[in-house]
């Protein structure tokens, strides 16, 4: 089972082009892609629909969006008519497995008079894998600071905790009523693997927050109610590996974050640093899946 979290900063490269395509063949082969910054209609990415457009590329997957930003942009044809459209950037997930339902959470947002302040949000998608039941939380947390972060990884904490304290997204007897369902939902799984773009680097105390302290005695004290670092639990030292940089700084900012149990499931955890479509390296994970036989 593949995974791979990609910020393609709405398909622009290295080069500064924008390229659909090579993003999408930078992922081949991902049975479940996260994507981070994708775009509906913004002038910076041609004014197209990039879930559209990878809907179509990944014939055959589940796609799901989540947009952090969803403004109006209507569009006035040469008949005078109008197309009444929504200007979106936010996180699309893709699954090669069933998601059999996601919720979409606005992730807590501090308003700036100064440097750009983009609403954030975390779109949960729960999935039918090989490994079971799945929750796959795809999120971009703020570039602005540790402060302004801190408040959306505590949320996500809270979110991945309560899980099955909230239960899905409709819960209850709902036989006897016009909530009934063709097919019963899945009870909300506690496994969890959280990917995305965190802006944050593992020297920093958010990280801190979300893996665990250190401790002389043995490395970090992970909760087994929180989540592991896929990449050190892949036998990589925290500090080694890039994904993008900060002021010209080379940084892991990318990150899958799962549950403890899931690590022995750990194949390799890679960041592909030959990929070029985007400011961000994709990063992937390989779990290993039950034995069949």
């Amino acid at each position: 089972m593949k995974l791979v979290t990609y910020n393609i900063q709405f398909g622009r490269g290295k080069d500064e082009c924008n390229d659909l395509d090579r993003i999408a063949g930078e992922v081949e082969g991902a049975d479940l892609i996260a994507f981070q910054e994708v775009d509906r209609y913004w002038s910076r990415s041609g004014n197209v629909d990039q879930v559209a457009e990878f809907t179509r590329r990944f014939a055959g997957y589940h796609v799901e969006y989540g947009a952090g930003i969803n403004i109006p942009i209507d569009h006035n044809n040469a008949d005078g008519t109008i197309i009444h459209r929504r200007r979106q950037f936010g996180n699309l997930t893709i699954s090669r497995y069933p998601i059999r339902y996601i919720r979409h959470h606005p992730l807590p947002k501090y308003a700036s008079t100064g440097p750009i302040s983009i609403q954030r949000s975390a779109l949960e998608c729960v999935i039918d894998s090989p490994l079971g039941c799945l929750r796959i939380i795809n999120t971009h947390l703020t570039h602005l600071t540790g402060a302004t972060r801190a408040p959306q990884i505590a949320w996500l904490k809270r979110l991945h905790r309560d899980a099955v304290l909230e239960g899905e997204p409709v819960t209850g007897d709902l036989e006897p009523t016009y909530w009934k369902l063709d097919d019963a939902l899945p009870a909300a799984p506690t496994q969890t693997i959280m990917m995305g773009d965190f802006n944050l680097s593992p020297a920093s105390a958010e990280y801190t927050d979300i893996v665990g302290p250190w401790s002389e005695y043995g490395g970090r004290v992970t909760n087994p109610a929180l989540f592991a670092d896929a990449w050190v639990a892949a036998g990589h030292n925290e500090s080694e590996g890039y994904s993008s940089d900060v002021h010209g700084e080379l940084l892991r900012l990318d990150y899958i974050f799962l549950s403890p149990e899931l690590t022995p499931n750990i194949i390799d955890c890679r960041i592909d640093n030959d990929a070029v479509g985007s400011d961000h390296q994709p990063v992937w994970l390989e779990l290993s899946e039950p034995d069949s036989s």
